[in-house]
């Protein structure tokens, strides 16, 4: 795999994002979803991986509370997020306190701009 290959993947994602979409892989060949980005799919070796919105909605599978002064911007969450589709990502879980998220809460994708750039981020679904 060249590096431009990855590269390429990496940079559809990303772009899609600063559109406010959300796409993950799936691959045609084995039928499995695969994220973080790539160019062969990590289950069957195959290259037949196609975009595809997910429903956005998962579980966290772990959290840890990142404490920050106020004056820092406050503390705040990072969670891996299982996707119903099968997939962990990292995120982090808006709307409560960081202490708050918790091990098997149920949560909905959104995306956002931060900093200029797309990102996606996740709401406790009984929020939405």
């Amino acid at each position: 795999m060249e590096a431009g290959q990855q590269a390429g993947a990496e940079e559809h994602y990303q772009a899609a994002l600063n559109e406010g979409r959300f796409l993950i892989q799936h691959c045609t060949a084995c039928g499995r979803h695969v994220f973080y980005p790539r160019s062969i799919c990590p289950h069957c070796w195959s290259e037949r991986l196609d975009w595809v919105e997910p429903q956005g909605t998962g579980t966290v599978y772990s959290t840890t509370t990142v404490r920050r002064k106020p004056e820092a911007g406050g503390s705040y969450n990072v969670a891996l997020i299982d996707l119903d589709e099968g997939v962990r990502m990292m995120s982090r879980v808006e709307d409560l306190p960081p202490t708050d998220v918790k091990i098997g809460m149920r949560v909905r994708a959104e995306v956002i701009n931060e900093n200029g750039a797309g990102l996606v981020v996740f709401h406790p679904e009984d929020a939405a």
